[in-house]
């Protein structure tokens, strides 16, 4: 006999609590196959394609492209078992809770196929918004609106009664932002899309536009940040750019001065290892990383994003250099993995391919320092006691006060200056 199985948005781990349906790569009435990606979904850090744990057909869509969607809330049924797709009960895709039931022990994980475990059904992380608004408001087992536990416990809070509220999640329940939307008055059914009224357009604020307006308004309210400059003639770097790149060991690696840029980094980390560190508030602990994730900085259509290379402090200078450009290539076309994109230890951002001198970045969350690195001008500069061009750029370093002293954020930039300046100093230390 054919049933009815209900796949819920996963965990996607990172402690990320929801995200946002891109595509549909199945329609209702289509064959798939286990392990077939079923959907497109992105979340603060990336966007990720979604496995199905089943093989059979597809019964139902719960949300639409665009949705925001919660972890936990089924998003699709499948119509598995049996061998006619249209022979299946008619079985309501419903998950084996009442949402009205507060959890009490739902913090138990269970494996899922992306991240670390989604809490178990019962759990509070229900709810989420979805397409089309419900009316009238379904109601659970006892005949009150369905809602989470925690929007529950929100509206009693706000003495407001549930049923009066319009409910716009993906089964009919009530969401926090029903809640939130009804308190102030207004229609949480109307469509919250891009509009342009005569010289403006608004655009709702979701997806990596949303999460990256989160994390620096954290960091930069939660790190003291100090930032400071260098200016550096750069032109021996360069000269051993070219020479590197006439040898057959980057024969088939796009080499830029970024790279030698990271190398300068991770030599200087090795003397100053406070700026590869990170502040744990929890347990009022200082923890210096023993290794090196070298986050980049990369504009992409969806963003800014920083994918960071793994492990760099053991790589060569090679494989930096294509791990560059694998990591950027993977980031602007938007297929960077969150395991990309997460533990990074210092950051790189390089706004010299927008020809800007320097700036005042603002830290990647948790980690101690972001290098930024300006265009590479000519200019007069003072080269053997006379007045010559040179290739010239400016480094400025931000850093967190908790961690790195002024001192040590100093010695740490200057000396990635001088091994610009002398990249032989570069290849003696590194």
């Amino acid at each position: 006999m054919p049933t009815i199985k209900s796949f819920p948005l996963p965990d996607l781990g990172e402690g990320l609590t929801e995200a946002d349906l891109l595509t549909w790569l199945v329609a209702v009435g289509d064959t798939i196959e286990l392990n077939q990606n079923i959907a497109e979904v992105e979340t603060a850090k990336a966007a990720v394609e979604l496995p199905s744990p089943f093989a059979g057909v597809v019964a139902a869509l719960h949300v639409s492209e665009g949705d925001t969607v919660e972890v936990g809330v089924p998003i699709i049924d499948i119509r598995v078992g049996g061998d006619d797709e249209g022979g299946a009960e008619s079985e309501p895709a419903v998950p084996d809770v009442d949402m009205t039931v507060p959890a009490e022990d739902g913090d138990e994980r269970v494996p899922v196929l992306v991240g670390y475990g989604v809490a178990k059904e019962g759990s509070s992380r229900r709810g989420g918004r979805g397409a089309a608004p419900a009316t009238p408001t379904p109601t659970g087992r006892n005949g009150k609106p369905l809602a989470a536990p925690p929007v529950r416990k929100m509206a009693k809070d706000n003495a407001v009664d549930l049923a009066e509220v319009p409910a716009t999640g993906s089964r009919g329940d009530v969401t926090r932002e029903d809640v939130e939307t009804y308190l102030k008055g207004e229609d949480p059914t109307e469509v919250r899309t891009p509009q342009r009224t005569g010289r403006e357009e608004r655009t709702p604020i979701k997806g990596v536009r949303k999460h990256t307006a989160e994390a620096m308004v954290r960091s930069a309210f939660t790190a003291p940040h100090v930032t400071e400059f260098v200016t550096v003639d750069v032109t021996e770097t360069l000269t051993l750019l070219d020479s590197l790149r006439a040898s057959a060991h980057f024969a088939d690696v796009r080499l830029t001065p970024l790279a030698l840029v990271a190398k300068a980094v991770l030599v200087a980390l090795k003397s100053n290892p406070s700026l590869n560190s990170s502040w744990d508030e929890t347990s009022q602990e200082i923890v210096t990383k023993h290794y090196v994730n070298l986050g980049i900085a990369a504009a992409t259509p969806r963003g800014l994003m920083v994918p960071n290379i793994k492990d760099a402090h053991e790589k060569s200078l090679v494989d930096i250099a294509r791990a560059l450009s694998d990591l950027t290539r993977t980031a602007k076309e938007g297929k960077s993995s969150p395991a990309d994109l997460a533990d990074g230890t210092i950051t790189i951002t390089n706004v010299g391919v927008f020809g800007v001198d320097a700036g005042t970045p603002i830290l990647n969350p948790g980690e101690a320092a972001i290098l930024c690195f300006g265009s590479i001008r000519r200019m007069p500069w003072e080269h053997e006691g006379e007045i010559a061009l040179r290739s010239v750029t400016t480094l400025s370093l931000s850093f967190d006060h908790r961690l790195v002293d002024g001192q040590q954020g100093s010695q740490f930039l200057a000396l990635v200056g001088r091994l610009l300046s002398s990249p032989v100093d570069m290849i003696a230390l590194g």
